[in-house]
C-alpha cells in the first residue's frame, strides 16, 4: 500500500486478489505447516473476518479522491455497511454450508469446500478490480520532497503526515491488540465451549452481529456531522467495550448473545469515522500510504494478541479472561485517542466551525 500510488492502485489490488486465491488453494490442499503459515501470512487470510490485506487502505484512498470532503464520512459509512453485509452473509453461508456438507462429508472435507469457495471469490475480486475506472488512480504531485526525509517518504509513502500517521498507528495497534483477544473466531469458539453452540447456529449469530454492525455505520455518519469524528469514535466505542466485558458475565446463551449483538450495534460505529478521519488529516497524495501504515499497525496488534488468547482458551477456567482484557485495553485506547486528537479537526469540521 505504501507503493500503490506509484505502481498503480489497481495493480496492487489485483495482486492482492491473486494472493487471496492462491492462499485459499493452499489451505484446501496441503497439510504442510510451513506452507499454511506462508499462505496465511501473505495470502490476506483474516482469522477474525476483518480486512487484513491491501484492499481496504487502497479503496479508502480511492474513495476519498473521488468524493468531496463533506460527503466522505457518508460514503465510508455505506462502504462499511456493504462490507459488513458481505461479512454477515459470508458467516451465514459458511455456517450453513459446513453444516449441510457434514451430513454426507467428513468435517475436514466440508471446511475444505469453504476455503475453495474463498479462492474462487479471490478470482472474482481480481476481475472486478480489473474493470475499475482509471479515476481511482493517484494524481501525481510532482515527486518527493528533496530534503532529509525524502528517503522515508519514498519507502513509506508519507512525508508531511509522518507524526500524525505514527501516532494514529500506535493507538490503532493498541485497539487492535485488545480486539485480537476476542476476534470473531475466538468469540465463536467461546460460545462453542461455554454453550456447545453448533456451526449453523454460530453462523446465524454472527450474521446478526455483522448485520447490525453494518447498519450502525449509517448512524455513525449522521452523528459525526453533529458532534465531530473524534467525538463519535469515542462516544460509541467506549460503551461498546463495557458491553464486551459483560458478555461472559451473562448467565445463559440468550442473554450472552443479546449483549453481543447490542455491543456490535455500536462497536463498529467508529469504523467509518476512524477511516474518514485518517483520510482527512493527511495530504491527498499520502492517503493510500497512511491508510496502509495504520492498517498494518492494526494487523500487527491483532496478530500478537491471539498468542495470549490461545493460552487463555487452553485453560477451561480462563476462557472468560480474554473478554475482560480486550475490554480494558480498548477502553484505554478510547481515552488516549480523545486526549491526543480532540483538537485536530478534519477540513469539513474546520469549515463548519469557521
Amino acid at each position: 500500500t505504501t507503493q500503490a500510488d506509484r505502481i498503480g492502485r489497481r495493480r496492487i489490488l489485483i495482486a492482492g486478489a491473486v494472493l487471496m486465491a492462491a492462499a485459499g488453494i493452499v489451505f484446501a490442499f496441503t497439510r504442510d505447516l510451513w506452507l499454511l503459515v506462508l499462505a496465511g501470512t501473505i495470502g490476506v487470510i483474516s482469522p477474525g473476518g476483518k480486512e487484513v490485506g491491501p484492499f481496504l487502505p487502497i479503496e479508502q484512498a480511492a474513495l476519498s479522491q473521488v468524493v468531496p470532503d463533506r460527503a466522505r464520512t457518508d460514503v465510508f459509512a455505506w462502504y462499511t455497511l456493504a462490507g459488513s453485509l458481505a461479512a454477515a452473509f459470508g458467516a451465514l453461508a459458511a455456517g450453513v454450508m459446513t453444516e449441510t456438507l457434514q451430513r454426507t462429508w467428513t468435517p475436514v472435507a466440508s471446511y475444505r469446500a469453504v476455503v475453495v469457495a474463498y479462492a474462487c471469490i479471490g478470482v472474482a475480486l481480481g476481475l472486478i478490480v480489473r474493470g475499475a475506472s482509471a479515476a481511482v488512480e493517484a494524481r501525481q504531485s510532482g515527486g518527493d520532497a528533496r530534503n532529509g526525509r525524502a528517503l522515508f517518504a519514498r519507502l513509506f509513502g508519507v512525508h508531511h503526515s509522518q507524526r500524525v500517521v505514527l501516532h494514529l498507528s500506535a493507538l490503532f495497534a493498541l485497539d487492535a491488540f485488545g480486539g485480537g483477544f476476542v476476534v470473531q473466531t475466538f468469540a465463536a469458539y467461546w460460545f462453542y465451549l461455554r454453550y456447545g453452540v453448533e456451526p449453523a447456529t454460530l453462523g446465524t449469530l454472527f450474521f446478526a452481529v455483522n448485520l447490525v454492525a453494518g447498519v450502525s455505520a449509517l448512524a455513525a455518519a449522521r452523528l459525526a456531522r453533529r458532534i465531530g469524528l473524534v467525538n463519535t469514535m469515542v462516544a460509541t466505542h467506549l460503551p461498546s467495550n463495557i458491553l464486551l466485558i459483560l458478555v461472559p458475565l451473562m448467565p445463559n446463551l440468550p442473554l450472552a448473545a443479546c449483549i453481543l449483538v447490542i455491543r456490535f450495534s455500536i462497536s463498529q460505529m467508529d469504523v467509518p469515522t476512524r477511516q474518514s478521519y485518517t483520510m482527512a488529516v493527511v495530504p491527498p497524495e499520502e492517503r493510500a500510504a497512511a491508510s496502509g501504515i495504520t492498517g498494518v499497525a492494526r494487523t500487527t496488534g491483532a496478530a500478537l494478541s491471539p498468542i495470549f488468547a490461545g493460552l487463555l482458551f487452553s485453560h477451561p477456567g480462563l476462557i472468560d479472561v480474554p473478554f475482560y482484557v480486550a475490554g480494558g485495553l480498548k477502553i484505554l485506547y478510547d481515552l488516549l485517542l480523545f486526549r491526543a486528537f480532540r483538537s485536530l479537526k478534519p477540513p469539513e469540521e474546520v469549515t463548519r466551525i469557521g
